[in-house]
């Protein structure tokens, strides 16, 4: 079938990663409980949890049952994490799948979330207040994981039959609804691609595997869909060197045109899930650039004919409109001199045989010919069916920028700008995701954009340069691998930089390309692709006036200057990041050498995208702050500031009751001021701040304390203190009501939480309203997080019986020892004092992906308390909420200072919005 085919060589091996996950919380217990709702739902398709019409895709027909008769638990009982054996269960999930070109082999498969946090009694306790049920939201068996995504040359097939066989991805495949008799039990994967009927037999041999055969234009279209419907940044455009990433609406994706260029290019009106029609086509495409570039050029491979492209002038082949006008424009008609007037024109008036024309300028020249032609037809159809939106794929592209810019340059011409081209990150992985999908039981096709998060673990496809040797398959060989490559003196590092040209001419094409350079590499201008990690229990942040313009980062990397600032930053940070990461395991040699590992990795990361920024998706600080913490999980460092955050806040706790003391005798107002005064002086304490490191070298942390408070002088540069006060405590004898339910976002441990964050709850509570502190799922530098929050939440108890009472209330002091006289038992008749967890590890916070328990929580909450540098100022400081919201931060960056709020480091930031 046209345009199906690939002929290049494989980009390389997407490693998988030791990761620590945070969104799977099931102990032994509640995954029985699960299992066993799970049965009851009698085939349920999930009631009121579903997605809202319009935001999923269409949902599979058929859900298996778990089967939980004589389920036990597998080994000790004891253990952090037993497996639980369910003997009767015969319905597998199916963990692969494949698309088998002439060329490359594609495969997508599933891996379950191995690292799962304990479900604590705080966690139940909050369920239950919140009314979470303890199963899963979903009906069906995907309960969080990780899709990954591999390539392998077709003629290496054996390496994928081995890759598949170290795995044990064959291992999770379905039985056969097509077998007969005498097959019966006859294990399946699903595959598309022509290679899934020339290999049948030699999976069968190696695997005892059959392959179930999908057809390849309903897995392309069904991986299309997928894709746009539930990656956020999957499309992009592709203009002058530029590209720009499409956020498109899911309720608003049909129709649209794909055209896959493969050997031939196949040409799809999609309307629907499931509704597509192949409306055109051409002969005319890969297979012609590839054929007629091997007769003309004799280059020996695809990839050899795209470098040569790189070097090439088409000037000389290619008969433009100034040669007919004697180097003007034909300004008439709005062609400029240097628009191609005849492809291959030139050589017609020449007396040159084929040897004396540059191999570099026929390979860009039939380059250029072939992507127009492309481009023009692509619009015509487009054009044809009224349709605005055209997405390309197949194996020409490649993500080679040059390839694209002619394809959108045609597109843009012939449309006047009305239409646009599009690009797909993953778009190598078209067919295998759709065969993947069509295993009914997956009920991937409900998930929605806020389930998925997308990471990019180190291996040799982020590094640069070719992959040596066989696919990483644990962290020892990835650190191995890592000392091998340097040993050899060659440094782990980003694509060689490609030079840009000076500029683009006239209106009908460029005279060089923008990513012209000495070289091609395979891996320079494509996209890569990460991980896709799997989370149902992510939520958008149901508090969001706008879910759809809502965008968490203040900070535009697209400014060069502005990059290169944020990753010097990064990389000074780098040494004291990696001392403490290795301080926090004991220092031992394993750490020293995982440390010198995660160091390189997050280097390697930083070359990249420096070179590329789009390199990833789109880039904002949060991405990259981030991809740093990730980076520090992939190489097992679970928290790099543990012994730091315990010392801090024993220091903390220790002169709490001095502070409670003083701030209950004061008068309401000065004690409201006071706190709002706590809490900014407090949040100056972060090890992410080079100019705060420097701090903890002149004093205690309860000296620093003291200083930042004694220098809260108003007005801040930002202060809405009295707006506040107003809604807070009223005007004159107008009192208003105190809010339901307040969610505090907290930041660091030590002073911030001690002194700063818990004061502030504990006056809340006091006045009646319901506090829920929001805090980690995972450590992020000094970040507190939701694990730890109880046992300070205890500490501070002891002293305080307004935070003892709410905390029973909240069900945080269930197994702590209150030194109290006036301990009581039973439940309290206070508000509460809850704990959720964000959903995330990062100091930043992205709202559209949050954890179930935070959204839950915000249903009744009616103030938001946003604090921190990372929370309330490189993330969310313009975002807008339903209820009344309040941003503290102290500004530790004097760039960020300058850029955000026109002010000097160490200014503060009290930002109060009403609800909207």
């Amino acid at each position: 079938m046209a345009g199906i085919t690939e002929n290049h060589q494989a980009l390389g091996i997407e490693k998988e990663s030791a990761e620590v996950n945070n969104n799977s919380n099931s102990n032994k217990k509640s995954v029985h409980n699960r299992l066993l709702e799970k049965d009851k739902e009698e085939g349920s398709q999930g009631g009121d949890m579903a997605p809202s019409a319009g935001s999923s895709i269409k949902r599979s027909g058929s859900r298996p049952q778990l089967d939980v008769s004589k389920a036990e638990i597998q080994g000790n009982v004891e253990e952090k994490y037993p497996t639980i054996l369910l003997p009767n269960q015969s319905d597998d999930l199916s963990h692969l799948a494949l698309d088998i070109g002439g060329s490359l082999i594609k495969l997508v498969y599933f891996s379950r979330h191995e690292d799962q946090s304990a479900d604590d009694k705080r966690k139940r306790s909050v369920k239950e207040r919140l009314g979470l049920s303890n199963g899963n939201r979903r009906s069906f068996p995907v309960l969080g994981g990780r899709l990954h995504f591999v390539k392998f040359e077709t003629r290496k097939i054996n390496e994928c039959l081995d890759f598949i066989n170290s795995k044990q991805l064959h291992r999770g495949a379905t039985e056969s609804p097509y077998a007969d008799g005498a097959n019966d039990g006859n294990a399946i994967i699903k595959a598309t691609g022509g290679g899934a009927y020339k290999y049948a037999d030699l999976f069968k041999e190696r695997l005892g595997v059959s392959l179930d055969k999908e057809d390849e234009m309903d897995c392309l279209v069904a991986g299309a869909n997928f894709l746009l419907k539930a990656i956020r940044h999957e499309a992009f455009t592709h203009m002058e060197g530029q590209k720009e990433f499409v956020q498109i609406d899911p309720n608003d994706l049909f129709p649209y045109l794909l055209v896959n260029i493969g050997s031939g290019v196949s040409m799809i009106k999609v309307d629907g899930d499931g509704k597509f029609e192949r409306v055109s086509g051409t002969n005319v495409g890969g297979g012609t650039y590839w054929g007629l570039g091997r007769l003309l050029t004799k280059c020996k491979s695809f990839d050899e004919l795209l470098e040569l492209s790189q070097k090439g002038d088409n000037r000389t082949i290619d008969m433009l409109v100034g040669d007919i006008y004697g180097g003007l424009d034909y300004s008439k008609i709005g062609l400029s001199a240097s628009t191609i007037a005849s492809s291959f024109g030139k050589t017609i008036s020449e007396k040159k045989e084929l040897e004396d024309y540059r191999p570099e300028d026929i390979s860009l020249s039939l380059l250029r010919m072939i992507s127009y032609n492309i481009g023009q037809i692509s619009y015509l159809n487009a054009l044809r069916f009224g349709l605005k939106r055209i997405f390309f794929g197949g194996f020409f592209i490649r993500g080679h920028a040059y390839t694209m810019d002619t394809i959108s340059f045609a597109v843009q011409f012939w449309s006047k700008g009305e239409a646009q081209a599009m690009f797909l990150r993953h778009e190598g992985f078209l067919g295998a995701l759709g065969a993947f999908m069509s295993y009914e039981k997956h009920g991937l096709d409900d998930l929605m954009v806020h389930q998925l998060v997308e990471r990019f673990p180190m291996g040799a496809p982020y590094t640069g340069g070719k992959i040596h040797g066989p696919p990483l398959g644990d962290l020892n060989e990835k650190i191995s691998w890592m000392e091998k490559f340097l040993q050899k003196g060659t440094e782990i590092t980003a694509p060689v930089p490609m030079t840009p040209a000076a500029g683009t001419t006239g209106l009908g094409g460029f005279e060089v390309p923008l990513s012209r350079g000495s070289s091609l590499r395979s891996d320079a201008s494509a996209l890569n692709v990460g991980v896709l990690h799997l989370v149902p229990t992510l939520e958008v942040f149901p508090l969001l006036a706008d879910p759809k313009t809502y965008e968490p980062n203040t900070i535009d990397l697209a400014d060069p200057s502005e990059l290169e600032y944020w990753f010097t930053i990064l990389s000074e940070h780098l040494p004291d990041l990696v001392d403490k990461a290795v301080a926090s395991e004991g220092g031992t040699d394993d750490a020293k050498r995982r440390g010198d590992a995660f160091a390189r990795a997050f280097s390697a990361h930083l070359a990249r995208l420096m070179e590329e920024p789009a390199a990833y998706g789109k880039l904002g600080l949060a991405n990259l702050l981030e991809m740093r913490e990730e980076c520090l999980r992939e190489f097992q460092f679970v928290d790099a500031y543990r012994s730091i955050k315990q010392r801090e806040n024993e220091a903390s706790l220790a002169v709490l009751p001095d502070l409670l003391m003083e701030l209950d005798s004061l008068d309401e107002e000065t004690r409201l001021l006071t706190l709002i005064e706590g809490v900014l002086a407090a949040n100056i304490f972060d090890w992410g701040s080079r100019a705060c490191v420097d701090l903890y070298h002149k004093g205690t942390i309860i000296e620093i304390y003291r200083m930042s408070r004694n220098k809260m002088q108003r007005p801040w540069r930002v202060d809405d203190f009295d707006v506040f006060k107003e809604r807070m405590l009223g005007t004159g004898d107008k009192k208003k009501p105190p809010h339901k339910r307040a969610l505090l976002f907290v930041d660091n441990s030590g002073a911030d939480i001690v002194l700063g964050m818990l004061p502030l709850a504990r006056e809340l509570l006091r006045r009646g309203t319901e506090v829920v502190l929001v805090a980690n799922s995972l450590p992020a530098l000094n970040d507190v997080t939701a694990m730890e929050l109880p046992d300070i939440v205890a500490e501070a108890a002891k002293h305080c019986d307004t935070l003892r009472r709410a905390a029973e209330a909240g069900g945080l002091l269930v197994d702590a020892m209150i030194n109290s006289s006036h301990g009581s038992k039973g439940q309290s008749s206070s508000v509460p004092l809850m704990v959720v967890e964000n959903g995330c590890g990062s100091p930043c916070i992205d709202l559209r992906q949050v954890s179930s328990e935070l959204a839950a929580a915000a249903k009744d909450a009616d103030l938001i308390i946003l604090e921190g540098m990372g929370r309330a100022l490189h993330t969310n400081l313009n975002a807008r909420f339903k209820c009344d919201a309040l941003k503290l931060a102290m500004v530790k960056n004097q760039r960020l200072a300058e850029k955000l709020i026109k002010g000097n480091i160490y200014d503060c930031i009290c930002k109060y919005e009403p609800a909207t």
